[in-house]
């Protein structure tokens, strides 16, 4: 098991390089309210040149539908995030993958999605997301972490939680919405290395 890694809420065509430099398997593009939103023109932008190398993700939270049709129309993405309530109101093309998102706020359904984001009451925020909740549903879906990771943490939160990824944002910027590009390589090489330990 090596490990899904996204880095969120990319501003910047030098944060996307490292992302891709450090060898991460997506990028999102954040469509919701947040001093990282984008509007669709840029992340078709700035994603131009990074289709063939990592996953590029639409990260919404309750969107219309205009606001998907125009971001299908106009980004592209290979992979929708939203919240898990959120799909039911939503047409979305059958050839754009799906992330649920569940909140450590909410009560998880009885029956889980194949493969899920788990995520802190708040997106962005770096607040931590509950661990103990997120390693039992782990055991029973493709389960993606985020919440306040960071570097720091990240080692811990991958032997405590054994999920299938793990996704960061706050935890990578030198200031909100800026990433930095040696936090971005510092975070995936401590995520790697968790992963390769808990797989040996």
């Amino acid at each position: 098991m090596s490990g899904w890694i996204k880095i969120c809420g990319m501003t910047s065509a030098d944060a996307i390089t490292a992302a891709i430099d450090a060898g991460v398997d997506a990028i999102g593009f954040v469509f919701a309210d947040s001093v990282r939103k984008l509007t669709p023109e840029r992340a078709a932008e700035l994603a131009r040149g990074t289709r063939q190398k990592a996953i590029c993700v639409a990260v919404t939270q309750h969107p219309s539908q205009a606001a998907i049709d125009e971001i299908e129309r106009t980004f592209h993405p290979d992979l929708l995030q939203t919240d898990i309530e959120d799909y039911a109101q939503l047409k979305i093309p059958r050839r754009m993958m799906r992330l649920p998102v569940l909140r450590s706020s909410h009560v998880p359904p009885a029956e889980l999605p194949q493969r899920l984001l788990y995520e802190g009451p708040r997106s962005g925020s770096g607040a931590t997301s509950d661990w103990q909740q997120a390693a039992a549903l782990a055991r029973r879906t493709k389960l993606i972490l985020a919440g306040g990771l960071t570097a720091a943490n990240v080692g811990d939160a991958i032997r405590s939680v054994r999920p299938y990824g793990v996704d960061i944002s706050s935890g990578v910027e030198s200031r909100p919405g800026v990433k930095s590009a040696a936090r971005i390589i510092e975070f995936v090489q401590a995520a790697r290395a968790a992963f390769s330990e808990i797989a040996a």
